[in-house]
């Protein structure tokens, strides 16, 4: 609300501060008025006192060396209040799913642009005469490039509010992408596409929190699904139709200019974006009262708090890590994201082995089984759904307060289905007589096992460290996207010098020995929880 209480005495206030009082609301010394201006704008109704009473406490005094300054800030604070419709939650329907659409874009067109290349390194390799690792290389530093990106866009979107730091990194991952379309060396590629994915991790930081001021706890669970689904279907989108590209009259390079054209459209879109950051939106309706009553002490209180630089390096850079090596429910879900979130990158040069190298499938053809894993992600975010009835029935007997354990039998079933998938894959993949179609619909269960193993770990994470979500969150996409980065690297020779049944088989065993952390959460999530100082007692 805007409280405009003003006053000052009879023999210091000028014509211009009577007329802004005027302006608010003027009473008489026995009679109110609500302000109509005020009113319409949903704050509630307010008494306005009179600027020219000599009884009024001053509001306006002088300060050290004439100038003056204000007594009693707190009548000019605007707040705005849980239920008012400009508050993203408060949104109607219509409007939320049209911003969940054009951030599922977003982040879609992030993800696609971390995989796109690998389709092409074949072709970018023989083209400067480097190995096949150095060219996917391409890929492993944009997802570096994940890794190093939420250091800057969580902070910033944290101060300036969400919209920003999606417009500003989008803008600047088509001009890298460009840069890596005309590039004429290997160097160029490879620094551009780092900065390429540093900047494409925007929508990979900030989105989820933009769900997160969208949608309540019960609401707030399938619309996380939708990001994590997208999250995994652009690094398995990618490939396809860069394979189909790389391989036609266009070239490699245009797998870069369709990724920019995308950014590009993404970024336009984002310009119509509304702002769901509640403590921007509070700061921009300040601003219009300012402007509206011509008063420069209104004030949003988040405006008047001082930038701690140093608190936020510390909250981002060194908690993130403490909170990961001394919270085993943090170190053990990262842990095991990780593992899962570098097995996806892992496949896409897994899978040009078993379909284009054994089978001899034709390029864009050999990406084509991608579509298992990305059925697979689809089933797993049906599963999600089925157990969210589940979930809101813990939630109100839990008095609406969120009860993280209750999150953790999806990702119980997806840590059966993941080892399950991968043993499928490897051992119908070595044996080049079984049809093609059988080590493809193992990508079913390692798809499902991939989303609900992250999806489900995320918002565990979320729910158990509710005020340190914004660091544990740091630390997990880090540590993640630095696996996720190396992985691709050692995928060739690991399944060229030790078999595709073995490579693996070895990647199933080390699945199959992280099947108990969802179950051991499960039952004793509660007591670890209450023995940290870093988590919330719910």
């Amino acid at each position: 609300m805007y409280n405009n209480n003003s006053s000052t005495s009879s023999d210091s206030s000028n014509s211009e501060e009577k007329a802004n009082a005027q302006h608010a609301s003027s009473t008489d010394s026995t009679s109110e008025h609500t302000d109509p201006a005020v009113a319409d704008e949903g704050f509630p109704a307010e008494q306005y006192q009179s600027a020219d009473l000599e009884k009024q406490q001053l509001l306006i005094e002088e300060g050290p060396g004439g100038f003056p300054y204000i007594t009693n800030p707190e009548r000019f604070y605007v707040s705005l209040e849980p239920s008012d419709p400009r508050l993203a939650v408060n949104w109607p329907t219509h409007v939320k799913i049209l911003h969940v659409a054009l951030l599922a874009f977003t982040t879609l067109t992030a993800s696609w642009g971390s995989s796109v290349f690998s389709a092409a390194a074949t072709i970018f390799a023989a083209k400067y005469h480097i190995g096949l690792t150095v060219a996917l290389l391409g890929m492993s530093l944009y997802v570096c490039g994940f890794a190093s990106g939420p250091i800057l866009w969580a902070p910033i979107s944290e101060l300036v509010g969400r919209k920003i730091p999606l417009i500003v990194g989008m803008f600047m991952f088509s001009i890298f992408s460009i840069a890596v379309a005309v590039a004429k060396d290997v160097q160029t590629v490879m620094i551009c596409r780092f900065f390429s994915g540093f900047c494409a991790s925007s929508p990979l930081s900030v989105v989820a929190a933009a769900f997160a001021d969208m949608f309540d706890n019960k609401t707030r669970g399938p619309a996380v699904c939708i990001f994590a689904c997208i999250t995994f279907a652009g690094p398995l989108i990618g490939p396809i139709a860069g394979g189909f590209l790389a391989k036609s009259y266009l070239g490699w390079r245009w797998t870069e200019y369709i990724t920019s054209f995308m950014g590009f459209f993404s970024t336009l879109c984002l310009l119509f974006m509304k702002e769901c950051y509640s403590r921007t939106i509070t700061e921009q309706e300040a601003a219009r009262l300012r402007v509206e009553y011509n008063n420069n002490f209104i004030r949003a209180k988040s405006e008047e708090e001082y930038i701690d630089f140093k608190a936020l390096a510390k909250r981002y850079l060194a908690v993130p890590f403490v909170l990961l090596f001394c919270e085993p429910i943090v170190f053990l879900l990262t842990l095991y994201m990780s593992f899962v979130y570098g097995i996806l990158y892992l496949l896409l040069e897994a899978y040009p082995i078993i379909f284009a190298e054994k089978r001899h499938f034709s390029l864009g053809v050999d990406a084509l089984p991608y579509i298992g894993l990305l059925v697979g992600v689809i089933l797993g975010a049906a599963l999600i759904a089925y157990f969210q009835g589940y979930y809101n029935r813990k939630l109100d007997a839990n008095g609406g307060k969120p009860v993280p354990e209750a999150r953790l039998p999806p990702m119980m079933i997806g840590s059966v289905l993941f080892p399950a998938g991968i043993f499928w894959l490897a051992w119908s993949g070595y044996y080049t007589h079984v049809h093609w179609i059988v080590p493809t619909l193992s990508g079913l269960l390692t798809g499902c096992g991939i989303l609900t193993i992250f999806m489900q770990s995320l918002i565990y994470l979320i729910d158990a460290y509710l005020f340190r979500a914004a660091s544990v969150i740091a630390a997990n996409t880090i540590m993640r996207s630095l696996v996720a980065a190396g992985f691709p690297l050692f995928a060739v020779q690991m399944f060229h010098n030790m078999g595709i049944g073995w490579a693996g088989s070895l990647l199933g065993f080390i699945a199959t020995a992280l099947i108990p952390i969802p179950t051991l959460f499960f039952i004793f999530g509660k007591r670890i929880r209450l023995m940290s100082k870093n988590t919330v007692n719910l």
